[in-house]
């Protein structure tokens, strides 16, 4: 099992470019599946989940070729209606197929979902919104049963905001007999990439944007090409980055409408920015300034970045408190933090961190894909050297991220082990 060597290496400078946003991709693949024949995905980074994913379209009958960030999905042929456990237990976002597959085929057999172990994730919203639309559902041996000989415009209200089930409610909607509309729908990037897709297909969507969505089903959809969208949390993980180092570190091929709670938070704790398109320059303070965060939907404080947040707040003068509204669990982090020096406590959901003027190397352990990517960052500001181990789960998420880090000066060594 693999584990990163990280060496003390805080003089980060220069450039570092974010790959495409690996969670809207994910759903737009399963999306592909709507439209027979061959559509072409572009910016599409090499990472696990993406493989796993194109995995099963091509158990349920897609063909998928992926060369030089340029990946085409050709669904013509798709007639399979089952996803697997042994594939959907990796990786959570595999539910994205239940919509396609009822809109296309009529029927699904979807295995209950995988992923991080970060806390209690159900499905309940999304096999809510399937019904909504007409579709019976059963739920039989750790498999989600759906049928519907044609899916019907109806309204979706959804009980707390969700990316996953507004996403897959959109695509078994655009192909429903008459209108849905959709009420509390998630506003995060990676759903208007999808609505994007939908529309450049021949879908008819009204509120991008918004929490309230309008479908008007249409009886085909056709395949096309697109550009995918950075990757938003990539991006803010080498913003951390940049505000742990000593030195100016500009992050490229970013979006900032899709990272403002992110930089107001990091201009408070005294960084200074300056954004020139999709290339923002953060210029580290002397200093790190505590202040507090709080998770929320979009456009709030993102939950995937609240881990490598926490790291910028353990060196910060003063003292912090972090709280994840979306994720309650996703804490496991803080333990391995502690192990390197820094001083959290946790009450509850409530991470109370009180700075520390410096971490020292030690022996942690990931426990899912953004702590991970917390541990790496610790290890480039701790003292001596770090070892992380299961690293598995930051390549689900990242590609190349030492390779990436080591370009604008840390060091960090892959080992097989």
């Amino acid at each position: 099992m693999d584990k990163f060597i990280v060496e003390h290496s805080r003089e980060l400078s220069g450039k570092i470019y974010v790959s495409g946003a690996k969670n809207a991709i994910l759903p737009v693949m399963a999306a592909c599946l709507l439209a027979p024949g061959k559509s072409v995905l572009k910016n599409v980074p090499n990472l696990i989940d993406l493989k796993t994913m194109a995995h099963l379209l091509r158990v349920i009958g897609a063909r998928v070729d992926y060369e030089n960030g340029s990946m085409s999905i050709d669904s013509k042929d798709v007639c399979y209606p089952e996803a697997p456990y042994e594939l959907v237990s990796k990786m959570r976002a595999s539910i994205y197929v239940l919509g396609p597959l009822l809109a296309r085929l009529g029927k699904a057999r979807v295995s209950f979902p995988g992923g991080c172990a970060i806390g209690t994730r159900p499905v309940d919203l999304h096999l809510k919104a399937m019904e909504a639309l007409g579709a019976e559902i059963e739920i039989e041996h750790g498999y989600i049963n759906a049928k519907a000989d044609q899916l019907t415009g109806g309204d979706i209200y959804f009980e707390k905001s969700s990316v996953g089930a507004t996403i897959n409610a959109l695509m078994a909607a655009v192909l429903a007999k008459g209108k849905t509309r959709m009420f509390n729908a998630a506003m995060e990037p990676e759903v208007d990439s999808t609505i994007d897709l939908l529309l450049k297909m021949g879908a008819k969507i009204e509120g991008k944007g918004s929490t309230t969505l309008e479908i008007e089903g249409v009886e085909e959809l056709f395949p096309v090409q697109m550009e995918m969208i950075p990757d938003r949390i990539e991006a803010g993980t080498f913003l951390v980055a940049a505000a742990l180092s000593t030195k100016p570190v500009t992050v490229c091929n970013c979006n900032p409408e899709h990272l403002t709670a992110l930089l107001e938070k990091l201009r408070e704790t005294g960084c200074g920015l300056q954004i020139n398109g999709g290339d923002i320059t953060v210029n580290p303070p002397e200093t790190i300034k505590a202040t507090n965060i709080l998770t929320l939907p979009h456009p709030g404080f993102p939950t995937d970045l609240q881990a490598q947040f926490t790291v910028l707040m353990c060196l910060a003068d003063g003292i912090s408190f972090v709280e994840d509204t979306v994720f309650p669990d996703r804490f496991m982090h803080v333990a391995e933090l502690n192990r390197l020096q820094a001083d959290i406590q946790m009450q509850r959901n409530v991470a109370r961190i009180n700075g520390v003027k410096k971490l020292s190397g030690a022996e942690v352990m990931a426990t899912d894909l953004r702590a991970s990517a917390a541990l790496v960052l610790a290890g480039l500001v701790a003292e001596g050297t770090t070892t992380v181990s299961r690293i598995y789960h930051i390549d689900r998420g990242y590609d190349r991220i030492e390779e990436k880090l080591n370009s604008i000066g840390a060091k960090i060594r892959r080992e097989q082990g």
